[in-house]
Parts: C-alpha cells; sequence; structure tokens
C-alpha cells in the first residue's frame, strides 16, 4: 500500500521545556566566553603581580583566628572570653607568618618571570 502521510524532511529540534538549540556548532564556546576567559586570566595574574601588603595579611589572619576562636568555643567547650584571648594570640601568630608566605611566594614569582620560566 503507497503511503499516504508525507515524512518530515527536517529534524524537530528543541526539547520538551520548548528550548530550541542554534544550528552548527553548538559545543563551541562562543566569543564572549572566550573573551571572558581571557579577561578572568589577565585579572589572576595582575593580583599574583602585586606586591603582598600587611594589610592583606592582617585580614586573612583575623578570618582565620576568628574560625578557630569559633572552632575552640563549640569543639573545646571553652567560655568565649578565653576563646577570644586565644583568637588574639593567634592573629598574632598568624600575621608575620601569612605576611612572609606571601612574600616568598611573590619574590618566587618574580624571579620566574624575569628568568622566562614562567608556567
Amino acid at each position: 500500500m503507497a503511503q499516504t502521510k508525507r515524512k518530515r524532511s527536517r529534524k524537530h529540534r528543541g526539547t520538551q521545556a520548548g528550548t530550541i538549540e542554534a544550528r552548527g556548532r553548538t559545543g563551541r564556546p562562543t566569543s564572549t566566553q572566550a573573551d571572558a576567559r581571557k579577561v578572568a586570566r589577565q585579572r589572576r595574574t595582575d593580583k599574583l603581580d602585586r606586591p603582598p601588603t600587611w594589610r592583606g595579611a592582617l585580614n586573612r589572619a583575623a578570618i582565620s583566628a576568628a574560625i578557630f576562636a569559633v572552632a575552640v568555643v563549640l569543639l573545646f567547650k571553652r567560655t568565649v572570653l578565653s576563646a577570644a584571648v586565644l583568637g588574639v594570640a593567634m592573629v598574632l601568630l598568624y600575621l608575620p607568618m601569612s605576611y612572609y608566605t606571601d612574600r616568598f611566594l611573590y619574590n618566587r614569582r618574580q624571579r620566574r618571570k624575569r628568568s622566562g620560566t614562567a608556567r
């Protein structure tokens, strides 16, 4: 028997939700995505090329000490006052450690850049 219904010539594009993909290479990132990656990479290198500061080290030390103080209160059931004293002591310990670690990494990165063996 001859077929009465004409077969479709193109595939129906789209999902059950109604979204339709564009034809062609849909897996390739668009130019805006590639540009965004390039901008993010540039921002990261700019951030890594800035020398370390005591203010940045202080912020990092304060956040770490606050987390430490909360952990002391919750895990070791100490009073808030004793945890605060320990937190201040940890800031005094973390501050120089953080700054000199940052400075070491910064100097190493700068030496690598000068010698031309950057990753």
